[in-house]
Formats: structure tokens, C-alpha cells, sequence
């Protein structure tokens, strides 16, 4: 069946917002729905996310609405008398597009920078669950193909007791990739009608590009995915993974390193994950110098700050700072990432630095998102950011790389 698409600004019960409004009401049909983003030229939604289902409780047929914000979820079970109510309120709120999972059908709206909607109506096939206490929902199941063929998971479809940790890591870098995405496609910063072009530099053993890929053609979206990395061992490896899940039409890996990696298509979005010390910076400035639409970084080490540090002499009253090694360390963390969002929102990228996992996970648990606006950046943040390196007597890596020759020279 070839998907029916509509357009036209409509009101809600009507056109292609009515016919989601329709899904969301259908409660013997609705699997899952998903609202995510921010629709151009509207208030922002009061959370990143929100996802709503049908559940049984005590006989009765509840909507259970989930929002999510940056760091955790909130749920409601809402009776059938407020369910319209509610189904409306959620379709106003403000959110870019909507994700609607059906039993016999999948439903994606989005809305074009004019403020336009678009719906593609794909026939799907899918049971409805509606048990209260079902296991918890999962960005990526553990018996996904791909997570077997890394060996994440065993053939049972169990994630590893070794493994845990390295599927929490890439688990929770999806869960911020996905709502980042939407919201860009809803701005109008990435175009919603060609391929995604993503890139992963410093993809090691491709353990997130896999996944991304993973996710986000899960969610109908035709993708091209990039894996660069110079370890030719390591692009073996990744390959013939890549080959027994029969993904080569669409994923490849490239012989690069971060800094001289070369494209025939800009990225829309760049990801890196644990490139170690400065790599994060060149990783960075390649997305930044390629005009990427959305990058998602999460540091490693960062020693290039930690050795500047220790030939400084701080500013008052901040010496006992950098008196004791680990106290140092911690601190040259918080003031290199800190440093480099600030290059980035001077080169026109909003900036969001948040947890991504759990320290359990992984201690390097920090993640740069950033969206390019292309904005012109406000000369109190200059002047903080240069205040800053010149009390510090630093030099960031990411300032040597994109700043305009001078701007970040040490007076």
C-alpha cells in the first residue's frame, strides 16, 4: 500500500490534524503516539516530549500521557470522560510533529517552515497492549538484530550482564537524539523531504552509529549514515556487521581521521561520542565548519586544559582550585566544556550541555547538543568568554579552531 499524503492548514477536527486527532481518540486502535518538538512560530511545549497510550485499570480504559522533560518522565492516567479534553490540549501545545502508532497503520505529522501540515499515512501491522504494568519501554530492544551482531546482546535477545553498561551509554544517547531531531526538522533547520544524511566521527566500533541508524529508520525516516574512523581494523569489523544486516545500501564507513574528514554530502547531523581530549574539539569544529544542523557530542578525557592549568597561576581567590590534583581535574572538565559551548553559541549554535546517562554508566556522562540558529552572538557573551580565558590563562583547542584569528589569544 503506497502512503497517502496530505497538506493544508487545517483547523483541529479537521484535514490532517483531524485524522490524528481521530487515532488518539481510537481506544481499541492506539498503540502508542508520540509529540515531540517545537512547531515553528508556536510556544514552546511545556516538555520535550510526550507519549500517550491506552491502559486498563481496575476495568476502566484510561489514556495514560507521559511528558518527558530533560530529566525525567511525569504520568497521568486520564479517564474517558477528559479524554477528548486532553487529546486536544496535547495537539495545541505547541509540539513540531506527531508520531501515532495504529494497529493497522502509522501515522506522521509534521509541520513545513510556512507552518503547514504534512501527514504520511503508512499501512502497519501491530498489536495493541494495554496492561498498566507492562515492562518499561525501551528506545532500543535488546533483541533488535543489530545489538546481537555486536554482541550487546546474547541470541536469546538479552542484553549481556558485561554488556550493560555500554547499551545504557548508547540508549541514552538515542533517547536525546530523537526529540532533538524533531525539533529541528519542526524549525526548519533540517528538510524533511530527502535522505538524512548523519555522521559519527570517531566511530571506533560503531556501537552508536549502529544504533542511531537503527533508531531513527525505525521511525520511517530514510537515512544515510557515516561512520569515520582510521582504525582499519575496527572498519572491518563494523562492516561486515553492516553486511550481515543487510544495511550497506545506506551505511558505510569511511578510512578519515576527524579533522581531515571529507563528505560529498553536508551532514544534517554529526554525532561523536568519548573522543578523547582535544578529538571532541576537532569533531566539533568539523560539524561546526560543515554548517550541521544538530550535533550531539559527549566528551572523554580532557587533558589539554588539566596540563594548562597546572603552569597558571589562578586568579584570586580561586588557587586552592588547582592546589590538589583531583580537585584540578574535575574542575579543568567543568572549564573546558564550559569554554566550548561558549565557542559554539559565538559561532551561531545554540547551546544545551546536559546528563546523558547515569554515572553508574560511565563517569564521562556530560553531552553537548547543539543546534545551529545561525545567530549572531551577543557582545556580553564575548566578553565573558574572553574574561574568562584571560583570568584562566587558557587557550581552548575549539577557540584555535573557529574563532577569528586573535579572538583567542590570551592578553
Amino acid at each position: 500500500m503506497q502512503p497517502e499524503v496530505w497538506s493544508g492548514e487545517v483547523p483541529v477536527g479537521a484535514g490532517a490534524l483531524g485524522v490524528v486527532r481521530a487515532a488518539l481518540l481510537e481506544r481499541d486502535g492506539l498503540v502508542r503516539g508520540v509529540g515531540s518538538g517545537r512547531r515553528r512560530g508556536a510556544v514552546a511545549p511545556g516538555f520535550v516530549r510526550v507519549e500517550v497510550r491506552y491502559v486498563d485499570l481496575k476495568g476502566e480504559r484510561f489514556l495514560q500521557v507521559t511528558e518527558f522533560d530533560e530529566r525525567q518522565a511525569h504520568t497521568r492516567n486520564v479517564p474517558a470522560g477528559e479524554l477528548e479534553k486532553m487529546v486536544d490540549e496535547l495537539l495545541s501545545a505547541g509540539y513540531g510533529s506527531w508520531h501515532v502508532e495504529m494497529t493497522t497503520e502509522t501515522l506522521r505529522l509534521r509541520y513545513t517552515k510556512k507552518g503547514k501540515e504534512l501527514l504520511h499515512r503508512q499501512e502497519d501491522s501491530r498489536e495493541q497492549q494495554t496492561g498498566h504494568d507492562r515492562v518499561k519501554r525501551r528506545v532500543l530492544d535488546p533483541a533488535a538484530p543489530f545489538l546481537i551482531e555486536l554482541g550487546i546482546s546474547d541470541h536469546q535477545g538479552r542484553v549481556k550482564p558485561s554488556r550493560q553498561a555500554k547499551y545504557k551509554q548508547i540508549e541514552e544517547f538515542c533517547k536525546l537524539l530523537q526529540p532533538a531531531l524533531d525539533e529541528a526538522v519542526a524549525a526548519g533547520r533540517i528538510e524533511d523531504d530527502r535522505p538524512l544524511q548523519v555522521v559519527d566521527l570517531g566511530c571506533g566500533n560503531a556501537y552508536l552509529t549502529l544504533a542511531a541508524y537503527h533508531l531513527l529508520t525505525a521511525t520511517g525516516r530514510d537515512v544515510r549514515m557515516t561512520g569515520i574512523d582510521h582504525n582499519p581494523a575496527a572498519r572491518k569489523r563494523n562492516t561486515r556487521v553492516v553486511e550481515a544486516l543487510g544495511w550497506e545500501r545506506h551505511l558505510r564507513f569511511l578510512d578519515a581521521t576527524i579533522e581531515g574528514a571529507e563528505l560529498d554530502v553536508r551532514p544534517d547531523v554529526v554525532l561523536a561520542l568519548h573522543a578523547c581530549d582535544t578529538a571532541t574539539d576537532d569533531a566539533l569544529a568539523r560539524a561546526v565548519r560543515w554548517e550541521a544542523a544538530l550535533v550531539l557530542a559527549a566528551p572523554c578525557c580532557h587533558h589539554d586544559i588539566q596540563k594548562q592549568l597546572k603552569s597558571v597561576t589562578p586568579p584570586a581567590p580561586y588557587a586552592l582550585m588547582t592546589r590538589y590534583g583531583i580537585v584540578r581535574e574535575r574542575f579543568a572538565d567543568v572549564l573546558t566544556d564550559t569554554l566550548r559551548a561558549a565557542v559554539l553559541r559565538q559561532v551561531g549554535y545554540r547551546v544545551e550541555v546536559v546528563q546523558f546517562v547515569d554515572s553508574q554508566h560511565t563517569p564521562r556522562n556530560l553531552l553537548l547538543r547543539a543546534a545551529r540558529t545561525g545567530a549572531e552572538p551577543a557582545a556580553d557573551l564575548r566578553a565573558e568568554y574572553q574574561a574568562m580565558v584571560t583570568e584562566w590563562q587558557v587557550t581552548p583547542r575549539l577557540a584555535q579552531l573557529l574563532l577569528p584569528a586573535g579572538a583567542e589569544v590570551v592578553s
